[in-house]
């Protein structure tokens, strides 16, 4: 049986992996702590041998009629972002997949009442979500398998816990699996126009879109280290005002993993919370509590099959 070990809100700005000069002309001669609580990160936890699998619930990748989870032996080649190629371009990157664990997660989606599709295609397009992240915390450790996993957007808040639910599932099913999990993106998330945008690069929280968004963030991340889950679901509508990255999706999916309202896993801090260009950004990393993520045991409990079987979509946008 596997489970999953730990798991981490991590952030993922174009910003970690600009040269270190880049970085510091921007924040006023100053290292962000986005970059030095990564890597104090993949000291306390990703250069452990207590897990094989990182999977990374991606908020820049938006797929339409289904969930995708990758299913490659391997991924490997150069990503230039079509975002923003000036500061990450022809980037290196070579992992493993996890077959074996991604078609495990597909299995589960009739149970959970949603659609998800393993996809194996060496072409499938790769995001710096993933990337920036492997970056720090995979590279060089060349036998840990990273997945990826895309939020829906057609989905909403139920969907993505759908998902998480059958993640959990799929994890559980796969004999020995030791699973860290990753929802890879920001808090509230408005950028400053570009005419402004560049009085607001430097990394001091004064920079965030609105004092309101800040005071926002704040609030969850509070909530987060006292193990609050359910407070942070429970106000879902208010903190969308504040446009929080992809609807806050790839925090939900992994919510759904580790048992939504019940989960009691307290958060700890890597870095300070920080602005980028007018968004909200944090490290939050939660360990395994003892008793387990909702406190019944080493491991979530499995979700109940509450939900009818989908019929499968035709259309293909």
């Amino acid at each position: 049986m596997g489970e999953i070990v730990g798991a981490g809100l991590l952030a993922h700005v174009p910003t970690i992996v600009l040269p270190e000069a880049d970085r510091l002309e921007l924040n006023e001669g100053k290292e962000i702590t986005l970059v030095t609580g990564l890597r104090q990160l993949r000291q306390d936890v990703f250069e452990r041998d207590d897990y094989d699998t990182v999977v990374v619930l991606d908020s820049h990748w938006a797929t339409t009629v289904e969930f995708v989870v990758t299913a490659q032996d391997r991924r490997a080649g150069l990503f230039t972002s079509e975002e923003l190629p000036r500061g990450m371009s022809r980037m290196p990157y070579d992992f493993p997949g996890d077959p074996e664990l991604a078609h495990n997660i597909a299995s589960f989606a009739d149970r959970h009442g949603t659609w998800i599709t393993a996809i194996d295609d060496a072409y499938l397009p790769i995001y710096y979500a993933t990337i920036n992240l492997w970056k720090y915390l995979g590279e060089g450790l060349p036998d840990k398998r990273w997945v990826t996993i895309g939020v829906c957007q057609t989905g909403d808040m139920e969907d993505h816990l759908r998902l998480g639910r059958a993640l959990a599932d799929g994890i559980a099913a796969t004999p020995g699996r030791r699973v860290l999990l990753i929802a890879s993106g920001a808090l509230s998330h408005t950028f400053w126009p570009l005419r402004e945008l560049r009085d607001h690069e430097a990394s001091d929280p004064a920079h965030i879109f609105t004092p309101e968004a800040r005071e926002a963030d704040f609030e969850r991340i509070a909530w987060f280290k006292e193990g609050r889950h359910d407070k942070v679901l429970d106000t879902m509508d208010e903190f969308w005002k504040y446009k929080p990255e992809a609807k806050f999706f790839h925090y939900l999916m992994m919510a759904g993993a580790l048992g939504e309202h019940a989960c009691t896993a307290r958060a700890r801090q890597y870095g300070a919370y920080e602005n980028s260009i007018g968004t909200g950004q944090v490290h939050l990393w939660f360990d395994r509590p003892a008793d387990g993520w909702t406190g019944h045991g080493p491991a979530a409990p499995a979700a109940p099959n509450r939900h009818p079987a989908p019929r499968t979509p035709h259309s293909r946008a």
